[in-house]
This record gives C-alpha cells, structure tokens and sequence, in this order.
C-alpha cells in the first residue's frame, strides 16, 4: 500500500503542468456600439419604409446632411459657447459646493439650518425659476451660469458630505489624540476617505451642467446648442435639431469620461481594484 502510494506521488509530482488556456480578451465596449449600429440601422429602415416626413422623424441620414449643411464654423460657434457656460457652472459649483459640504460636517448647527433650505433648492423645478432668474440678472452671461450651477452644486454638497462622515471613527479619535488640527483632520483623513464619492458626483454633475446650460439657453442665449435646438425646432428644422442633440451628447459623454480619467490618472487608489486595469 505505502509503495502504491509512493509511485502515485512520483507520478504526479513529474507530470507536466496543464498548459494554460489563453482568456479571451474582454471587449466592454462592443454591445454598446453594435447596439447603438443596429438602432441606427433600425431606425432608417422604418423611415423609408414608412416613409415618415423629416419634420416629425429624421433618419438618420437626415441628421447627418443637415449637420453637414450648418457648416463646421457654426458648430464650433454653438459648440463653444455652451462649453463656456458648462465649464464655469461647473466650476462655481465645485468652488461653492466642496467648502459648504465640509461646513455642514462640522457643525451639526449648520446642517440642520441649512439642509432643508439645499433641499427645497434642489426641489423646485430649475424650468420655473430660470425666467425669474433671467429677469433678476439679466440676459448676459450670468444668469445661465447660476442656472447651470444651480442644478450642479446639490449632488456635490450631500456626496461629499457623506464621504467625510464616512472617515472611520477611529482615525478620528486617533488624530484628536495625536493633537492634530482640524485642517490636518480634513485634508490628511478625511478628504482622503471622501475622494471616491466626491467624483461619483464630479460625474454625475457635470452632465447636470450640461442640462442646466441647455435650459438656460432655451430661456435667453443668442448662441449655443440650447438655443440651436430651439431655434431649429421653432422653424421646423428637425433634423437640425436632432444633429444639435448629438453633438450636444457626445460633449456630455467626452466631459463625463474626462472627469473619470482624471480620476483614472490623479486618484487611482481610489477606484476598485478590478477598474485601475
């Protein structure tokens, strides 16, 4: 029996090792592109098929020539003016949003003060108050950077909020101890422990610009895709619109992934493991 045993162990300790089967490389981004290719598709089929009249459905041939048509100096006009708008809305709301946040973390005065006001803030639809804040400040620049920045700071305030009370109480008490400062308590543990949820709202956020800058637009802009859209709409320009739409999506998807990768690139700590790959 032992010697049965011996030659089994022989055996298996000088068989070759199973040649590794090579993984197939993954392709996240095929499925959304090939179902994006078959809407596409899907879609121009119905139109001709149908034969639906441009001003209620363009195909998207349609949306293609007319963006063609615009030209590429108009684009970059409209273009530029609503990233102007996006990135100062952004900005002001980061500005505002990061310090407010850290204020309402350390004094539970201020939270209960001023929590309900953020709340009915964010509760009143941004469309009904944009005219009266067009009436209060203006039709220059200002009133569509409150407006943009309106629909932007609240998700900042209450993600950061809860990533600085997520901070382990013990690192807490550990600092305190060690006679560490407020300031080093923010900026050396706490914000640390908060930087994965303050740029899931850096994401969400600036998509939220983008909104707030296209409602403003639509309320008082002479330039800028916002005001394209509507402007195109009002003469039955559809396909116009729709092609002022895509580009104004595909700014939306670039600022979005631009935030993610400055993340990626400044942060990767902070992301999973299975992400920083």
């Amino acid at each position: 029996m032992s010697s049965q045993t011996t030659s089994d162990t022989r055996s298996s300790a000088v068989a070759p090792p199973e040649p590794e089967v090579p993984r197939r490389k993954e392709r996240p981004w095929l499925a959304p592109v090939l179902t994006f290719a078959a809407i596409l598709v899907a879609w121009e089929g119905a139109c001709r098929l149908f034969a639906i009249p441009p001003f209620i459905l363009p195909a998207p041939s349609a949306i293609l020539r007319a963006g063609v048509d615009l030209g590429a100096a108009q684009w970059g006009m409209h273009l530029a003016a609503t990233l102007e708008i996006v990135l100062m809305g952004y900005v002001v709301s980061i500005a505002i949003s990061l310090p407010l946040a850290i204020a309402l973390t350390n004094s539970r005065f201020l939270a209960r003060t001023l929590y309900p006001i953020l709340i009915i803030v964010q509760s009143t639809p941004i469309v009904a108050i944009a005219p009266i804040i067009v009436v209060l400040l203006g039709t220059n620049v200002l009133p569509r950077v409150v407006i943009a920045c309106l629909v932007t700071f609240f998700p900042l305030v209450v993600s950061t909020a809860t990533g600085l009370r997520a901070t382990p109480e013990e690192l807490i008490e550990l600092s305190r101890s060690l006679r560490a400062g407020k300031r080093r308590e923010y900026l050396q543990i706490r914000l640390p422990y908060a930087v994965p949820f303050i740029f899931s709202a850096l994401k969400v956020s600036v998509t939220l610009s983008v909104i707030g800058t296209v409602v403003a637009e639509f309320v008082a802009a002479e330039k800028g895709l916002g005001f394209l859209i509507l402007f195109s709409t009002s003469y039955f320009k559809v396909p116009q619109a729709f092609a002022a739409l895509t580009l104004l999506v595909t700014a939306s998807l670039i600022l979005y992934h631009l935030v993610a990768l400055a993340e990626r690139v400044f942060f990767p700590w902070s992301l999973p493991k299975r992400t920083r790959t």
